[in-house]
């Protein structure tokens, strides 16, 4: 049976570009179909009336939703849009999601929170294409690296076993911390674990200084420093996961999790050993 599932990208994160592609790696997995539609960066109310009755014109076995902030107005369209809709669905967002997750829980809705999946410094002075780009790229190497994307794909793949089996869907409850993501990865190497965690501690907190920057101080001459401190955060992040994953690749312990021909999960630590 092939699991039809829907994915909704509004705004970015950090997980967005690859949420659907985690789930297929090599283009190549028979048990699901996956349709996805977006309204790009933009994640106003009036986007997401045109996007999600789109999504739900299909014929979905669950629709994902990803966004940043899932309390901002358009997201918070988009619960209810989906509330109110005759197909399971959940809300994969960032650490503000903590602030609604009983509200996700009452709409009769599924969650991800990743919070390390931090907000970027968008101030006009500091952000440009080129630095969006480079940010978001340390912060997937964050989140590839330190497992919170295999936790992404693994509770996914989950709701696919459901749709195959014939089951009601069980939908998540997750919020990713740092040891959630850092169990998932199954580091052998105590180093590796030490540095993936302090990796995706410092990603976390980014957040914390972005919002600083964008919205609580209004002096340039203060907030730009400010901004560009987060996103050197993000880049020491970045180097210290793949410094773990080094660690791993000289010990051949890497944790390695492929779909198989059936759409399973399969598991593997040797370079050269095949996956089982």
């Amino acid at each position: 049976m092939v699991a039809k599932i829907g994915v909704l990208k509004c705004g970015n994160l950090g997980t967005s570009p690859v949420i659907d592609l985690v789930l297929d790696e090599r283009a190549d997995r028979p048990n699901v179909e996956i349709r996805v539609m977006g309204s790009g960066t933009k994640m106003n109310p009036d986007d997401i009336e045109f996007v999600v009755p789109k999504m739900l014109e299909l014929d979905r076995d669950f629709v994902i939703f990803i966004s940043p902030n899932p309390g901002a107005p358009g997201p918070a369209r988009a619960r209810e849009l989906l509330s109110e809709a005759d197909v399971p669905a959940m809300i994969v967002g960032d650490a503000p999601g903590l602030r609604v997750k009983d509200e996700i829980e009452e709409q009769g809705l599924g969650y991800i929170i990743v919070k390390a999946d931090s907000m970027i410094g968008a101030r006009r002075e500091f952000l440009d294409p080129t630095e969006m780009a480079a940010f978001n790229a340390d912060l997937m190497k964050v989140l590839a690296l330190t497992g919170a994307y295999r936790v992404v794909h693994n509770t996914i793949d989950a709701m696919i076993a459901d749709v195959e089996a014939g089951k009601e869907i069980e939908l998540p409850q997750l919020v990713i911390t740092r040891d959630v993501a850092v169990e998932a990865a199954d580091f052998k190497n105590p180093y590796a674990k030490a540095k993936a965690m302090a990796a995706y501690e410092i990603a976390s907190k980014v957040a914390d200084i972005d919002v600083e920057g964008c919205f609580m101080v209004q002096d340039p001459e203060k907030y730009i420093p400010i901004v560009a401190s987060a996103h050197e955060m993000m880049s020491t992040a970045a180097r210290l996961a793949e410094e773990a994953r080094e660690i791993e690749k000289s010990n051949d312990t890497v944790k390695r999790t492929p779909h198989g021909k059936e759409g399973e999960t399969l598991s593997k630590e040797k370079l050269l050993e095949k996956p089982s």
